[in-house]
């Protein structure tokens, strides 16, 4: 399948992760924030419909069992033993056991929360550290910074994609996201001098990312823990 956009360090492909994902070879990680299943954001929705097609704006819990947790064990066939998987708190409990949980914090006035204080963003552990080859850790941090782009939805903030995706590989390995966005873990990736793999269905996102990726490096490889 052609790439909607290539450069040096990364690929996106345009459409659903479900029939882009068996045409791809192996990767060394899946890095990714797929929709949380929190309901939806606008429009109308159904179960026939999560089944069939997706956008940005499916996010229930239907779509979530029926598209994306099917998508994400797919993807992590793909991978060389190592994911991380952000969740959300609603329907972490759908996805296959992990190694570990671990996750990040928002204040409340970065990221939005019921509780009115703190957000808790659980990320799902999945493989071997690629550093020492052992299980990865419960590994927790705390993020002050609002998402990089408020041109997607869901968008994150980068310092939370760049902690995901140091925390599942080393440089010049290739990262895949299937639920690409608005490209923050691909962005995050580049930073952080990792190839990467991102799929999304919607094409307005697909020009954002691809826009984001040309933009200037900046060297973040030794300031993520």
């Amino acid at each position: 399948m052609k790439p909607y956009y290539q450069d040096d360090w990364a690929t996106i492909y345009h459409g659903d992760c479900r029939e882009i994902l068996p045409t791809l070879d192996k990767v060394d990680a899946l890095v990714t924030d797929p929709p949380w299943g929190l309901g939806e954001l606008s429009g109308t929705t159904s179960k026939a419909r999560a089944r069939n097609s997706y956008a940005s704006h499916d996010d229930t819990e239907e779509f979530v069992v029926d598209v994306v947790v099917p998508s994400v064990v797919v993807a992590l066939g793909l991978c060389k033993g190592r994911g991380l998987v952000a969740s959300g708190c609603r329907c972490m409990w759908l996805y296959p056991r992990p190694r570990a949980v671990g996750g990040f914090y928002q204040p409340a006035a970065v990221g939005m929360s019921p509780w009115g204080f703190a957000g808790y963003n659980p990320v799902l552990f999945y493989g071997k550290d690629p550093r020492d080859g052992k299980g990865q850790s419960s590994v927790m941090t705390s993020l002050t910074q609002r998402a990089s782009t408020t041109e997607h939805p869901c968008a994150k903030p980068e310092k939370a994609m760049l902690w995901m995706a140091n925390k599942a590989s080393v440089e010049g390995e290739t990262i895949l996201d299937p639920f690409m966005g608005s490209g923050t873990t691909l962005r995050a990736a580049k930073d952080l001098n990792r190839h990467s793999i991102g799929i999304e269905i919607e094409e307005k996102y697909c020009e954002i990312a691809a826009k984001r990726l040309q933009q200037e490096v900046f060297d973040f490889s030794g300031a993520v823990g």
